[in-house]
């Protein structure tokens, strides 16, 4: 199957699944009750469950799916090493650092400016000390360190918390969830999410060809510094954005690239933009079921049932890789 192909049915796949994301539910609605809820009109209960609760977490499901997707396809691409992943490099924990620290100063309204920021504060700190020895194995051992440095410190930040409340809540947004979604986080993490997108997307054929090898994509005229440079921004912004509206989501960009990359093929430069729609088709079938499963006094944390996921899938990747 084309590219093409594959992109429009996986784009095709997505509205699908977003829609079924505004039917399924605890309290079953007709179609027509949906399409006057979104357009806000009938009951008004119905209009605040579809464009209060419905609308904006499946939208803010793509968005985080998306993000978490694309930085995966592209950052494995680049390291030419399957078990790369935001999680295991530190992007997702530079970002939650930059969101507890917010949360633990009661400065709720910077939680997004934060992650944000020391998402990308972390993405500079691995280019400086990556840039003795540029290329995936300087940006490995840099992202490794600083997202051991950035978890111990929100640990420290957890440990110093004044009462067990507020550790409560550093504990329950560190899980991931989308169920305080609205449509101002979808403003606010959706265009820099789609400028990570776009960063990601623009180094595809350079990633192409670092699959030759750094000297021989260096010989070819690829810069591996400028990849680099694309890959880690577009990762941080992708990241940080999502890290600040939903917590900590694992795995996603670990295994749907694997997934796809089995079922398209090994082309980086296409897998990025398809590991996108990927992501955001895996996030809200599972933020779906989670909302239709999810009782008031037993609730599923989003980060929770990813990791459940993709845990057995990464053990599975890492014993193939024995």
């Amino acid at each position: 199957m084309s590219a093409r192909l594959w992109t429009v049915s996986l784009a095709g796949l997505l509205i699908l699944v977003s829609l079924l994301s505004l039917i399924i539910g605890p309290t079953a609605f007709s179609i027509a009750e949906i399409s006057n809820g979104l357009l806000g009109r009938g009951d008004a209960n119905i209009q605040t469950i579809m464009q209060d609760i419905r609308l904006p977490r499946a939208l803010l499901a793509a968005i985080v799916g998306a993000g978490l997707g694309a930085s995966g396809a592209a950052l494995q691409g680049f390291t030419r090493n399957p078990l790369a992943a935001p999680g295991l490099l530190g992007f997702s924990a530079c970002a939650a650092l930059g969101a507890v620290l917010a949360l633990y100063f009661d400065f709720n309204a910077l939680i997004t400016p934060a992650a944000i920021g020391l998402a990308l504060l972390g993405a500079l700190a691995m280019t400086g000390f990556s840039r003795r020895k540029p290329g995936a194995s300087g940006l490995v051992l840099a992202g490794i360190g600083i997202g051991a440095l950035a978890t111990a410190v929100t640990g420290l930040v957890m440990n110093l918390a004044p009462n067990p409340w507020a550790l409560s809540e550093l504990v329950y947004w560190l899980m991931g969830s989308l169920k305080n979604a609205d449509l101002l986080d979808v403003a606010i993490s959706g265009p820099l999410t789609l400028v990570g997108l776009t960063l990601l997307c623009l180094s595809g054929p350079a990633l192409r060809v670092l699959g030759l090898g750094e000297e021989t994509a260096q010989s070819l005229g690829i810069s591996v510094a400028r990849t680099q440079a694309l890959i880690v921004t577009g990762c941080a912004l992708c990241i940080g954005a999502g890290v600040a509206v939903a917590g900590a989501i694992g795995f996603v960009g670990l295994f749907v690239p694997h997934i796809l990359r089995f079922l398209t093929g090994p082309d980086e430069a296409r897998l990025v933009p398809l590991s996108a729609l990927g992501g955001a088709i895996f996030l809200v079938i599972v933020d779906t079921l989670i909302r239709a499963t999810s009782g008031p006094g037993t609730p599923l944390y989003l980060g929770i049932v990813t990791s459940l996921i993709g845990v057995p899938f990464f053990l599975w990747l890492a014993w193939r890789q024995t």
